[in-house]
């Protein structure tokens, strides 16, 4: 049995940061509904008011060709393959148009690793992208990303970050890090490097002030131990962010594997489904775990794409004070096996009032926005 209790550990307000031990032995232990109470605990002392936020946004891949090879990614195509694409800045505009007739006010745009595309194809598209639509937060390119831009070019990756966000980008998603322990990245996606390339690139976005977020996805075999890992090397870039007189991660996301239609889910079929892929309860554990142990990032969010609308409804209570975005579209996850990649603002806010919480349209920064009726009449 879990020596905590909701008491011992919720008396001293949360002042005693909880270590990776500790972590694990209420990870093991806590009974599902007491972990699940004093994470919502905690996030409604560090997000207080009852509110829970939601972003009007746009998810654009732009391109499909990538040569990293992620087993468990659906969605990328090798070069020279017939269903490659790579859209112009035209495409790319049209989508946002559509955006902002809904009120939206940011795109994340990411694709692959495209040995084809120079440093000049990135900044025209920004460029003209920021002229075009000045006042829509760009928030594009994992680090990745940023790495092959960087082996394109022969440019460091803070040279190319640079460069970016001179041209308009305004923040780098937090896509690519899954696991941050490299026995579990190796197997799963060897030639994505290890978790310092990711730590680091994200560590010199954030010196730059660019926006930026951290995801986790879990389910791949790993253990608990290894996922606290993670959660450990997250804290300690933010600490750094904030000695540092930084915002570091606006939030944090964490999302399981899909496994349906992808080599690693090919290669895992027959193995005990207790070690592979991550259910509802196994979600939302780690979902209240992640808000007792990220002490120092503010913002929680729910994964409604790969949990459904239900789950992410429950994790408002569960630790997160964010259901996440419309997205309008969506290609990475939904090729591995999500079946919805869109929602209404209006559905995001009953979902929301539904939980017990007063709905708030924000910004990629979190600060929040109009919240009076929407283009649904909500």
């Amino acid at each position: 049995m879990c020596n905590l209790s909701i008491s011992n550990l919720y008396g001293s307000s949360f002042a005693e940061r909880i270590g990776p031990d500790q972590a694990l032995e209420i990870y093991e232990n806590m009974p599902f509904y007491e972990l699940l109470e004093i994470a919502n605990r905690r996030r409604l002392e560090l997000n207080p008011g009852g509110i829970a936020t939601y972003l009007v946004d746009r998810n654009i891949n732009y391109t499909n060709i990538c040569t990293i090879n992620c087993h468990f990614c659906s969605f990328y195509r090798p070069p020279g393959h017939p269903e490659v694409y790579t859209q112009d800045v035209d495409e790319i505009s049209q989508r946002i148009k559509e955006l902002e007739e809904i009120g939206g006010t940011r795109i994340l745009m990411q694709g692959g690793v495209n040995p084809d595309l120079g440093i000049d194809y990135y900044l025209d598209l920004l460029s003209e992208l920021r002229r075009r639509h000045p006042t829509v937060a760009l928030d594009c390119f994992s680090p990745i990303e940023i790495e092959g831009i960087s082996d394109v070019t022969g440019l460091t990756t803070i040279e190319v970050l640079i460069q970016l966000k001179e041209a308009g980008m305004t923040g780098l998603p937090g896509g690519g890090a899954e696991m941050l322990v490299d026995d579990v990245r190796s197997n799963v996606s060897r030639l994505k490097g290890s978790s310092d390339r990711w730590l680091k690139v994200m560590g010199e976005a954030q010196s730059l002030d660019l926006t930026t977020s951290a995801t986790n996805v879990i389910g791949f075999g790993e253990s608990l131990a290894q996922r606290i890992q993670h959660l450990d090397k997250i804290r300690a870039l933010q600490d750094e962010a904030h000695n540092n007189g930084r915002a570091g991660f606006t939030s944090f996301i964490a999302w399981p594997v899909q496994l349906e239609n992808n080599a690693f889910g090919r290669r895992n079929r027959g193995r005990n489904k207790s070690t592979m892929g991550a259910g509802s309860v196994d979600y939302l554990r780690h979902l209240a775990i992640s808000r007792l142990y990220l002490d120092n990032v503010k913002h929680i969010q729910a994964s409604w794409p790969t949990m459904g609308l239900d789950i992410a409804q429950m994790g408002l209570s569960a630790g997160a004070d964010d259901i996440g975005s419309t997205m309008m579209e969506e290609n990475v996850v939904s090729a591995s096996g999500t079946s919805r990649t869109s929602v209404t603002e209006k559905e995001l806010r009953n979902l929301i009032k539904e939980a017990g919480f007063i709905p708030m349209k924000r910004d990629s920064d979190y600060n929040f926005l109009r919240n009076g009726p929407t283009t649904d009449g909500v």
